[in-house]
């Protein structure tokens, strides 16, 4: 994994740049995830890996599945990691790209464990509370995890805030051993 993201930090950071001097950062990120899509597809796997495929065929065959509607630079893009062979890093190249985003946005992204579905009020209010906790934007995840049993348990970056019933109870537990 270290590798992969290693490998990918040139391309996204050369994606970053050129999205940025086009003042393209949204449809940028929005392309690169119906790319970093294709190439997570088992099929396109098999065909990336595929020698008998030329890059011509390859480049063709991508563009093709991923859609259409791509800028030239964008297309160009492609064509340099078919030709380096790197089109299976997309999903990291993604990745890093966004995070290249939301730090030049400055916006974070939270992870939100919740026991329960939460309404788009309470979504609301617990976002409104961590941005000004936090004093920045955010992109919410929100993901139910019934192993909580009650409450949230959220994530921005290397902070986890754990009020979770599962979370205090486990606390009860260390400090009953103590």
């Amino acid at each position: 994994m270290a590798e992969n993201v290693t490998i990918a930090r040139p391309y996204a950071d050369a994606a970053f740049e050129l999205a940025r001097g086009a003042g393209a950062l949204g449809p940028w990120s929005e392309a690169l995830d119906r790319l970093a899509a294709a190439a997570a597809d088992a099929s396109m796997k098999a065909c990336i890996s595929n020698p008998k495929l030329s890059a011509d065929q390859l480049y063709q065959l991508f563009i093709d599945v991923a859609g259409q509607g791509f800028t030239p630079e964008l297309q160009n893009f492609v064509r340099v990691l078919v030709d380096n062979e790197r089109l299976q890093m997309l999903p990291e190249i993604r990745d890093l790209f966004v995070e290249l985003k939301n730090e030049h946005e400055g916006v974070q992204e939270a992870e939100i464990a919740s026991a329960f579905p939460l309404d788009d009020a309470t979504l609301a209010n617990l976002k409104a509370d961590l941005e000004t906790r936090f004093k920045t934007r955010l992109n919410t995840k929100v993901s139910l995890d019934p192993e909580l049993i009650g409450g949230v348990r959220i994530a921005i970056g290397d902070e986890v805030i754990d009020a979770s019933v599962r979370g205090k109870l486990a606390n009860m537990a260390a400090a009953l051993k103590n």
